[in-house]
């Protein structure tokens, strides 16, 4: 068996994994919501958010220890233009999504922050330990007006929900562990098929190993919109960047400040501004299919233009 062969197993075991994870985690997610009182939106933007962020995590504290973080910044902003324009554009083109209006003026312009303030901190090719803490502060600050307002929801909501946590809370660990290994097979199955065709260092971190990555947010929100949960899928997909960009980035800035040329991060850093605002629901709050068109189009914008950077940078 030849080593593309081998690797092209390893991913398909991962992604089948993923599909039996995300499952399993948006019927957990969606218990402990109805149990805590929660909008299944803030639920999805934290447990499922952080579950499905797990692989860019692994990667990068990994990258960070191994004297390469710039595989993980690469990974880090890869992965959230794949989770906008490719993993939310897939489901949109079968189903319209219509958010939870308080998510979207939280968890939306946050995101929309996102590459914003990573612009900001790289702007001189330097990414010192400051502006890694600068990234930490902004996910606290995001995180704790998320909390105040579940807390606040919490109050004022009757519905009923399940009498005891635990068997939500079960499917939900079950879910995660599964997207955890499934992660590590598709991220190891997907190196190895970019080394195998001769790839690049940055196509490995800023498209493949970004694309292997975004596998458990694909499964976890297709199947969330398929059951009619918008607001978890919706709510992993935004909440997973702003792990990514604040949480992920920051921690790996912090392990290891590092170099990096703006001109390189720059498709990435346009791409994610434009993707998020190609998804800001319309007047009556939907967000319709023809997004998923525009979405796709501007993944392969980006694609594109990554591609032609890599081959300035060579």
């Amino acid at each position: 068996m030849t080593p593309l062969i081998s690797h092209s197993l390893v991913m398909l075991v991962g992604v089948l994994l993923a599909w039996l994870g995300g499952e399993l985690l948006v019927r957990g997610t969606v218990g402990v919501a109805r149990w805590a009182g929660w909008p299944a939106s803030i639920v999805g933007a934290t447990i499922a958010a952080f579950g499905t962020s797990s692989p860019e995590l692994m990667v990068g504290i990994q990258s960070a220890l191994a004297g390469t973080p710039q595989i993980s910044l690469g990974d880090v902003l890869g992965s959230n233009i794949a989770n906008v324009s490719l993993v939310l554009a897939l489901p949109l083109l079968m189903y319209r999504m219509t958010p939870e209006r308080a998510s979207v003026r939280r968890d939306f312009t946050a995101a929309l922050a996102v590459p914003l303030l990573i612009a900001i901190v790289a702007w001189d090719g330097k990414l010192a330990r400051a502006e890694g803490w600068l990234l930490l502060a902004a996910f606290a600050v995001w995180l704790a007006v998320l909390v105040l307002h579940a807390r606040k929801n919490r109050i004022t909501r009757t519905e009923p929900g399940p009498p005891s946590p635990a068997r939500p809370l079960l499917l939900t660990l079950g879910g995660l562990v599964l997207l955890i290994i499934s992660a590590k097979a598709v991220v190891s199955g997907g190196v190895g098929v970019a080394h195998a065709l001769g790839w690049s260092t940055f196509i490995v971190g800023a498209v493949v190993v970004a694309l292997a990555t975004s596998t458990p947010e694909l499964a976890t929100t297709i199947v969330s919109i398929a059951r009619g949960h918008h607001d978890v899928g919706v709510g992993t997909i935004i909440g997973s960047n702003i792990f990514n960009g604040w949480l992920i980035a920051g921690i790996v800035m912090v392990i290891s400040p590092f170099t990096i040329s703006f001109a390189e991060i720059l498709p990435s850093l346009v791409l994610g501004v434009l993707t998020i605002l190609a998804i800001w629901p319309g007047k009556n709050g939907d967000i319709g299919r023809p997004r998923g068109v525009l979405l796709l189009s501007l993944y392969a914008v980006y694609l594109a233009w990554s591609l032609a950077q890599a081959q300035d940078a060579g």
